[in-house]
């Protein structure tokens, strides 16, 4: 590329446009922001204010130093872009006009040609002072269009781009450089500059995917490195080359087309992009089907848009049941698909074909058959079968019943199972045999969505179902059931009440007629005739019983028959009984306490009576006439029909306890009284009317209840006493049992059992046998003195010295007693070792107390009975083993 060199010329000076028309190539992509061309304008009076205008403000905008600025992004198209640059004096309001062409620079085809045209030269105007004659530059900043260059460039580096000059290197010496991203900042290195000549050059190729452009400053200074000129913009855009193939989204796009769909109907959009700039034919993708899997009925059952990749239906006559899927093969190509050029790529479609409801359920046969027994409910009586094409389990597929006829009650219901389809026919109400022996249904099955338009079938079908009642031996029933009966209560046993009976459902069936019985009778009140359902009495009524609530008795009997099998119904009678006077009032409470002054006295006294209204109050309360005391020592006042207040008639009446007689009536007809004893505890009482003296408490003594208490309280107190002395005694007899039978793996260290003593024979009666006892037997004294030998004896070594034993008293331990003879053996320096031959005294012969085998029992052992050793334990098993075991 041809350097450019910014130069200023002598002219004579004329205020306004050098040219009516100015022409500028530039790139045919244009960028918002990008600097296009720079007018040139003289001014030859330096006070002026120029304004700058554009024809097109909306796409371009000229600044006060005269550069064209794009303000949007856009594409040039092919013909030349044309618009009026205005000039305005800001005072004068006088206008120049210049026409701007502006030329897209044809598509880069090839390699880089050596020889490429060179950027249009700018002039920078001059300024005249007015005192001073010479002419001299007015200071504007530098701007130079777009520098194009292309991406992936074979070089060779670096690679000469533009010239930067300034018209100031002929009286200065400068040095020019150039800064920001790819010269002095990352990446660095990319572009450099000669300083001296201002020559700038690329050191290796571009690649436009990675940085698209570049915006460099360059500078020119002094020696000095004083700033000669205003730094100037150099845009660098990478021409993009056509390396990058396109690439889908993804490799396998899932799509979905309703079986029946019309020509022209969407299916799926497939997108594939390009790194490239999709700003020229190196990005401008365009897409193909290349094949098609099935090719049934057609192998050209969809296309898709070339340019934005919608893939629509072109062919009729897809149906799920024949194809359930296609399969294409998608080709994006970029230079706009051309083939012999462009890179291209593929990828995947697969299209399902979804079901829709072009096939309506059909049953299997035209009647179906079924049975149920009556009475029965929540039975499945038949299996409604059909067939449909579509695809299961999907709402075109599911198939919904109903009856169109033969169930006016609405006895039946139909169910579809979700697994078969079937239809469940179900009876959901009861059916009696006697009444219906058989139904036939009309039914129809449909899907749950409507078929779709244009379907030739018809939207159901229809089937008969034919269902036949089987008759069962059903139970008898009473009627009515409950049946209530109004009595006078006290009927008396024996007396016939009513006669509740029952039917048997089933006319036609050979059986015998009910029998009756008994099966809730609380009070034990009634009894029922077996045959023919009389019911009397066996005790007399009375409301008043606990069985009885609210005047009601209830009783429940059993009707069987004998079918096969026997079946049985039940039936509530309910006995309203009516109340009559049979009850006579009592006193309420029994026991009472009053002080034995006349003030205050009074008692509180209530009727009480079973009997209800009219038969109970008001009650009219008296006292007898005999014993004369009664009415001498009290007095009775009724305070209200239940109530009435008892109270001392004279002033003074002695502390204890005294039974008043008081007479109640009720209201009844005939009237019923009674005489109610009332237990009055009289006592001495303080201000408060409370009781004070000790005695009332004695004398009101402790109830039968508190009595039998207390007894048995002492009765299970002895029993425990009884039963720890018991076991105490047991306890020492096992403890005792425990000494004499001590398990051979007890520690026996602490129990010193005690033997009678024999003596030796003849010869060595001068033994010690003190040695031989207890040690707490033997003497602080007798201690046998060092020296002293059995008589028959043969000694060996010579008598050892034996260390002289404490004299203290032993404390009875037998385990110290070994113990302190093993220190006296430890201590004796004569003794030998333990794994040497010992030598033990020797006894002597003969003796004239003669052998002990010669002992006999006065009686023969085989008089006596030995078996008793066998339950002494395992100590005395070797002994129960030789005289218990018998002969052997």
């Amino acid at each position: 590329q041809a350097p450019i060199k910014a130069t200023c010329e002598d002219m004579s000076c004329k205020t306004g446009f050098p040219e009516d028309v100015h022409s500028a190539v530039v790139s045919r992509s244009v960028h918002g922001g990008q600097p296009l061309l720079n007018v040139r304008f003289r001014s030859c009076d330096g006070n002026k204010k120029i304004h700058f205008g554009s024809s097109e403000p909306e796409d371009f905008r000229v600044d006060e130093d005269g550069v064209v600025y794009a303000e949007r992004s856009f594409q040039l198209s092919a013909e030349p872009t044309e618009f009026v640059v205005s000039a305005q004096d800001k005072e004068t309001q006088q206008e120049w006009q210049m026409r701007v062409k502006l030329t897209p620079e044809p598509a880069f085809t090839g390699a880089l040609e050596k020889d490429q045209r060179k950027i249009e030269e700018i002039i920078f105007p001059w300024q005249q002072y007015k005192h001073s004659s010479p002419l001299k530059r007015q200071k504007r900043d530098w701007v130079i269009p777009p520098i194009n260059l292309p991406e992936n460039s074979k070089g060779p580096f670096p690679q000469e781009l533009v010239r930067i000059r300034s018209d100031r290197d002929k009286s200065l010496s400068l040095r020019y450089s150039v800064t920001g991203p790819g010269a002095d900042q990352p990446p660095t290195g990319i572009f450099i500059i000669n300083p001296i000549s201002g020559q700038l050059s690329v050191t290796k190729p571009l690649d436009r995917e990675q940085i698209a452009s570049f915006h460099l400053r360059a500078h020119a200074v002094d020696v000095n490195g004083n700033q000669v000129e205003n730094p100037i913009d150099i845009v660098i855009n990478v021409i993009d080359m056509n390396d990058n193939r396109p690439e889908f989204l993804h490799q396998v796009w899932n799509g979905t087309v309703p079986e029946g769909s019309k020509p022209g109907t969407y299916v799926m959009t497939v997108t594939a992009i390009d790194a490239d700039d999709p700003n020229t034919q190196n990005g401008m993708l365009r897409y193909r089907i290349l094949s098609q899997a099935p090719s049934s009925p057609s192998p050209n059952m969809f296309t898709i848009n070339n340019e934005t990749g919608d893939i629509i239906t072109v062919a009729a006559g897809l149906d799920r049941e024949k194809v359930q899927q296609y399969t294409l093969i998608i080709q994006a190509t970029d230079m706009e698909g051309n083939p012999t050029y462009g890179l291209s790529n593929t990828a995947t479609a697969v299209i399902a074909v979804t079901d829709v409801n072009d096939n309506p359920p059909e049953f299997t046969a035209m009647t179906f058959y079924g049975e149920v027994p009556e009475n029965r409910v929540d039975v499945i009586v038949a299996n409604l079968t059909v067939t449909d094409k579509d695809q299961p389990h999907t709402p075109a597929w599911n198939a919904m019943y109903r009856m169109t006829g033969g169930d006016p009650t609405g006895r039946f219901t139909i169910l579809t199972d979700p697994n078969s389809n079937d239809g469940l026919v179900t009876v959901v109400k009861p059916i009696d045999f006697e009444t219906n022996r058989m139904f036939v249904l009309t039914v129809a099955a449909e899907n749950q969505v409507p078929l779709a338009k244009g379907i030739q079938h018809p939207p159901q079908s229809t089937a008969t179902v034919s269902i036949t009642v089987i008759d069962v031996n059903e139970s008898p029933y009473f009627v009515p059931n409950p049946k209530l009966v109004r009595q006078e209560e006290g009927l008396m046993a024996g007396s016939m009440l009513t006669t509740f009976t029952a039917q048997d459902p089933d006319r036609y069936m050979q059986q015998t007629s009910l029998r009756y019985s008994k099966l809730s009778d609380p009070a034990n009140w009634l009894k029922i005739d077996p045959v023919n359902g009389q019911i009397t009495t066996t005790a007399v009524l009375d409301r008043e019983s606990i069985y009885v609530q609210n005047n009601m008795y209830n009783a429940t009997f059993l009707a069987s028959d004998n079918g096969i099998p026997p079946m049985s119904g039940t039936g509530t009678l309910q006995i309203y009984l009516l109340d009559i006077n049979d009850n006579a009032p009592q006193v309420h409470p029994k026991e009472a306490t009053t002080c034995e002054t006349l003030q205050p006295n009074a008692i509180n006294i209530t009727a009480v009576d079973p009997d209800i209204d009219p038969n109970a109050g008001p009650f009219a309360f008296e006292l007898p006439d005999t014993p004369a005391s009664i009415k001498r020592n009290w007095t009775i006042v009724r305070i209200s029909g239940d109530h009435a207040q008892l109270s001392l008639r004279i002033r003074f009446l002695e502390a204890g306890i005294y039974d008043v007689p008081i007479v109640i009536t009720d209201s009844g007809n005939p009237h019923a009284s009674s005489t109610s004893l009332l237990k009055v505890k009289v006592c001495q009482c303080d201000l408060n009317g409370d009781c004070t003296d000790v005695d009332r408490i004695v004398g009101a003594g402790l109830g039968t209840g508190a009595i039998i208490a207390i007894l048995l309280c002492i009765i299970i107190l002895l029993i425990l006493v009884l039963m720890f002395v018991v076991w105490m005694k047991r306890r020492d007899k096992e403890r005792q049992a425990k000494q004499l039978l001590i398990d051979p793996e007890d520690d026996v260290r602490d129990n010193i059992l005690k033997y009678d003593e024999e003596g030796g024979g003849e010869e060595d009666q001068d033994y010690d046998l003190s040695q031989l006892q207890q040690p707490d037997t033997v003497e602080p004294d007798a201690i046998k003195p060092v020296g002293i030998r059995r008589l028959d004896e043969r000694p060996i070594h010579a008598e050892p010295q034996y260390p002289v034993r404490s004299a203290a008293p032993h404390p009875g331990d037998i385990g110290d007693f070994i113990n302190e003879g093993l220190k006296a053996a430890d201590n004796d320096p004569t003794a030998p070792p333990y794994d040497s031959l010992l030598v033990f005294d020797y006894e002597g012969s003969g003796s004239t107390a003669g052998s002990l085998s010669s002992l006999n029992s006065s009686s023969s052992g085989g008089e006596q009975d030995y078996d008793y050793l066998n339950d002494w334990g395992p100590r005395f098993k070797k002994l129960a083993d030789m005289y218990g075991g018998g002969d052997d």
